[in-house]
């Protein structure tokens, strides 16, 4: 009799503990898609009204204070480091340090003159350079599927950024020119870090990259922006605004830590998309940046070859994954887990 009466509290119990991991999962989600528009959001709030138009001091000083807290978490034994001695960081953060403090730099840049909108809907050619960069160091494959799929996506952009009303040369130069750095320290993370087996965490990475990118920015920094903010008399430096902008970009790095091995590939790529068409319609709310029909039409064709090239992505991850239970598996009907957040 108690048995009969266990097996269906057994089943009930199993599938509460399937919905706890859903919620969870996807509430980590959506944690994950309010930070990451938060952060780009506040930058472009803090570049342009909150008048201080220095990318680089922005970006070091995020690079100062992920530093700190990440030490602190480190040296704490919240998380634990990795073997790295000095010959190997040298040999893998250096490069991937220089390389991001550019991207983050030259990103932040692109918002004195671009709107978010626009920005996010450049952000979709970035599949295709790293396409092209994972050819050119051999990291991945050309396919004439793959091409002509990625093609697609170019050509989304382009008529993306033939119909954008406020279209600025140098800040789509500069965009493109972080979206260059940042697909090339893509690739190299795969053939310096992950061939040699080392993984890190956001927070590890912070822990090793932060500081790095810190040095590479000091200076640019000191001969560049440091002499302009001490004499622009218009510069305004908020101690609470610029904390709860860093502290809102480090928390960024912390739920992509909570993310790692909670949902699935599938389902980043597309709350991915679902953050981007947020950002276009908070852009365009918020700072009146004006999206034309040819705009929307282009990023759509654009997303159309994101989305299929995504999928096959997804199709030949599950071929190449060997067959059994894997520990890092997402929520159930998800079976590929989590690579890199975008």
């Amino acid at each position: 009799m108690s048995s009969g009466g266990e097996a269906p509290r057994s089943a009930m119990s199993r599938r509460g503990s399937v919905t706890r991991e859903i919620v969870t999962a996807y509430s980590y989600v959506a944690l994950w898609i309010a930070l990451s528009a938060t952060v780009i959001m506040y930058n472009k709030y803090i570049l342009t009204v909150g008048k201080f138009p220095y990318p680089v001091g922005l970006t070091i000083w995020h690079m100062a204070f992920c530093s700190i807290l990440a030490f602190l978490l480190v040296k704490s034994g919240v998380v634990q480091p990795i073997d790295m001695n000095p010959e190997l960081y040298i040999k893998t953060i250096v490069p991937i340090g220089a390389l991001y403090s550019g991207t983050l730099w030259l990103g932040n840049a692109a918002y004195l003159s671009l709107s978010v909108s626009f920005v996010q809907m450049l952000k979709a050619m970035m599949p295709v350079m790293v396409f092209v960069m994972g050819c050119l160091l051999s990291t991945e494959k050309f396919t004439t599927t793959t091409f002509g799929n990625l093609m697609v996506v170019s050509v989304g952009v382009v008529i993306a950024a033939y119909g954008e009303v406020n279209f600025v040369v140098i800040g789509v130069i500069l965009q493109t020119m972080s979206m260059i750095t940042e697909s090339t320290r893509l690739v190299l993370v795969q053939i310096l870090l992950q061939r040699r087996g080392l993984k890190l965490n956001p927070i590890t990475s912070l822990y090793y990259i932060a500081p790095c990118c810190f040095a590479f920015l000091l200076l640019p920094f000191l001969m560049f922006e440091l002499p302009k903010i001490r004499n622009d008399p218009a510069v305004i430096i908020s101690v609470p605004v610029f904390f709860s902008n860093a502290a809102a970009a480090f928390a960024l790095n912390m739920a992509i830590f909570l993310l790692i091995g909670k949902t699935s590939a599938l389902t980043m790529n597309l709350a991915g998309i679902i953050k981007d068409w947020m950002l276009i319609a908070l852009s365009a709310y918020l700072y009146r940046a004006p999206v034309s029909a040819l705009n929307i039409g282009g990023y759509l064709i654009a997303i159309a070859g994101l989305s299929l090239y995504n999928y096959r992505k997804l199709q030949d991850m599950k071929k190449d994954k060997p067959p059994g239970p894997s520990a890092a598996a997402g929520p159930p009907g998800e079976s590929v887990p989590l690579l890199r957040p975008r």
